[in-house]
């Protein structure tokens, strides 16, 4: 079937860790789904991706955790946070079914996820890229329109549109989608992949003004970031991650420089947080495109997969006239911005960079506390079910 003779339930405009998972819960559901996405299957993406316990969770319960396992994903059982004159390792505990965290790199969790995807049903087209969206008389969303890699325009009806593009969300853009809820300041970040670099879980280290952190992952390769404010990033390069990385850690500088380094990093210049508006008629927006946090809280990828539960079941109840679509879509909101408040906001404090040595602590179980309570949210959550 064509696109330009297709209608689908949902559309879905992005095929990275939050679109994917979407488009997998909702075939999963008996949906029609289509999913598209501007770059090519397995492309690497601007992306420190640690995994969180809620992250792990969904995955495991979504019967994906063993892909990530068997894609050489080393398991994480404690992490350690270091400071000036402390240091603090929690293990990770057993619950809901989870023993250890993951960091898979994103070339590895997001084939995963829309492959999963495809395989339950979903149409998936990579190369494409949309351009607007379709109203009808009313105003309301009904489809996009696009154009594949050799410049062929399409378009495709849709009970509803869905924007999993990321920050610079073109659905976002194009529906008018307003940002309710915003944070203050921004904080930059550099990284890379070392190998052969002594590490056996997460490791954190805080030091005014700087922060440093180790992210086992795939291959052996240990990402490497460093974390300031976007005066002190600059252009970024390995010399400012190494710089910061010092001042931050020494021991973990030590261990660095024992390693072999990558031939380059990359940078993210800062945003501050958000929460757009999640949805209006005809469209929502999930992962990036509508809530966004400071890299500092390592929270991005396991927020996009819990809102891709939570916009599912607010989709499957609307196309199955359990609730009409506005009363699914409130509550898809009501939900997400409840749950993504409290991290958003100790984040911020933390990505500004003006905490002293008696304020990280604090900060630090500030954020934890919010996690522990995403992570009972997510496990009471019942199964997305048939439409």
């Amino acid at each position: 079937m064509r696109p330009d003779q297709a209608r689908y339930h949902a559309v879905i405009v992005g095929a990275r860790a939050a679109g994917a998972a979407t488009a997998l819960l909702l075939a999963r559901a008996g949906l029609g789904v289509l999913v598209v996405d501007r770059s090519r299957h397995g492309a690497d993406t601007l992306s420190t991706h640690a995994l969180m316990r809620g992250g792990v969770l969904q995955l495991h319960r979504w019967g994906l955790l063993d892909r990530i396992i068997d894609a050489g994903t080393p398991p994480i059982r404690r992490t350690t946070f270091r400071y000036a004159h402390d240091e603090v390792t929690v293990p990770i505990k057993p619950a809901h079914g989870v023993d250890a965290l993951y960091a898979p790199r994103r070339t590895v969790l997001d084939p995963i996820l829309v492959d999963a995807a495809a395989a339950s049903g979903a149409d998936v087209r990579f190369e494409v890229t949309v351009t607007d969206v379709r109203r009808d008389r009313r105003g309301r969303v009904i489809g996009i329109e696009a154009h594949d890699k050799l410049g062929r325009s399409f378009v495709v009806d849709a009970d509803v549109v869905i924007g999993a593009d990321g920050v610079r969300s073109t659905i976002a853009a194009h529906v008018g989608a307003a940002i309710e809820h915003r944070g203050r300041d921004a904080g930059a970040v550099v990284y890379g992949y070392w190998s052969g670099v002594d590490t056996d879980g997460y490791e954190w280290a805080y030091r005014p003004g700087v922060a440093t952190g180790l992210i086992p992952t795939n291959e052996g390769l240990t990402c490497v970031y460093a974390g300031s404010t976007p005066q002190q990033i600059g252009r970024g390069g390995r010399h400012i991650l190494e710089r910061i990385v010092g001042r931050a850690s020494p021991s973990i500088a030590a261990r660095l420089a024992a390693g072999t380094p990558p031939t380059g990093v990359r940078s993210f210049a800062g945003l501050p947080g958000y929460l757009r508006r999640a949805w209006g008629p005809g469209w929502a927006l999930v992962g990036d495109a509508g809530s966004w946090k400071d890299p500092i809280s390592a929270h991005g990828l396991t927020d996009a997969l819990r809102d891709a539960e939570l916009l599912a079941r607010a989709v499957v109840a609307a196309a199955s006239s359990d609730l009409p679509e506005h009363e699914a879509f409130a509550t898809y909101q009501t939900v997400r911005d409840r749950l993504s408040i409290p991290l958003l906001a100790t984040a911020d404090k933390i990505g500004a960079y003006r905490w002293d040595e008696t304020q990280i602590g604090p900060l630090l179980l500030q954020a934890s506390s919010a996690m522990a309570a995403e992570v009972d949210a997510i496990a009471n959550l019942e199964p997305v079910t048939v439409a």
